[in-house]
């Protein structure tokens, strides 16, 4: 039995594929292997009513599942087609709903994809949205990858609080053209008790957004290992982005003008207009 305490959410992320233009998927192989189905028969039942739940929904079920042929290495250099399926994000999304619950893995996967489901709904309308609107919902996003980015960074080795503070700091010296959190924290003119990231508009928090995935995955994806690396590796994405900010001609982070408001005053104005 797998000792799923020590589980995060990034098992699902690191099984996540990226087809050729560009859109992400999840094997329905892999991710029976995940969820903890010995059998890929038992699994595919899950599937079904998952698909039945999709067309219900008015979706277009091909457009979620997409069943393919996958050849596997046999003995002797003999290959042999195997059925797999191809998942979309909504497509897992289903799945874990209809899932075993009695498996704690499931209640993570649940917790997952809702959360991903829910940020892609966001994504969708998100020129819809005026700029304090935009604010609030990439920095929800951020606090939750900076909480996956934390327990990538832990997995690689940066353990210690002051060694994440560490690692923070370089993140930021490669976006910030070497300044380090309580220098941007300087540059903007704030009190001790206000938080940098609650005092930037929705471009910086953007840049910053792209940072902490793009670390957290290139950490996964490379499998790296050592505090050191993890710093070095967290330095050169923010340098990457902000090189490419500075090749599209774009202002660059520190330059960029910080709001009147926090986002901690616009999320209590915010919930005081809903409480009207």
């Amino acid at each position: 039995m797998k000792d799923v305490s020590n589980y995060r959410t990034n098992i699902f992320e690191s099984i996540k594929q990226i087809n050729e233009y560009g859109s992400e998927y999840w094997s329905a192989r892999d991710l029976s292997q995940i969820l903890e189905y010995k059998r890929f028969d038992k699994f595919k039942n899950v599937i079904e009513k998952a698909e039945e739940s999709c067309g219900q929904s008015d979706n277009e079920v091909p457009d979620h599942f997409s069943h393919v042929g996958k050849m596997i290495d046999l003995p002797k250099g003999a290959k042999r087609e195997i059925e797999d399926i191809f998942l979309s994000r909504y497509a897992c999304y289903l799945i874990v709903q209809n899932a075993d619950p009695s498996k704690e893995v499931v209640a993570l996967g649940q917790t997952y994809f809702t959360i991903q489901t829910r940020r892609q709904e966001i994504s969708d309308k998100f020129d819809e949205l005026n700029e304090n609107q935009k604010r609030l919902a990439i920095r929800d996003e951020l606090k939750s990858h900076n909480k996956q980015l934390a327990d990538v960074a832990k997995d690689a080795g940066v353990t210690e609080s002051k060694d994440y503070a560490i690692f923070q700091n370089f993140g930021y010296m490669g976006l910030y053209g070497g300044l380090k959190a309580k220098d941007i924290h300087k540059h903007k003119k704030l009190k001790s008790s206000q938080k940098i990231l609650d005092h930037m508009g929705s471009t910086e928090l953007a840049a910053n957004l792209f940072r902490a995935t793009q670390t957290e995955e290139k950490l996964i994806r490379e499998k790296i290992k050592g505090k050191g690396k993890a710093n070095q590796t967290h330095f050169i994405v923010g340098k990457k982005v902000r090189d490419t900010i500075d090749e599209l001609g774009g202002t660059m982070p520190e330059d960029l003008p910080t709001p009147e408001k926090s986002v901690k005053q616009i999320r209590k104005e915010e919930k005081k207009i809903i409480e009207k």
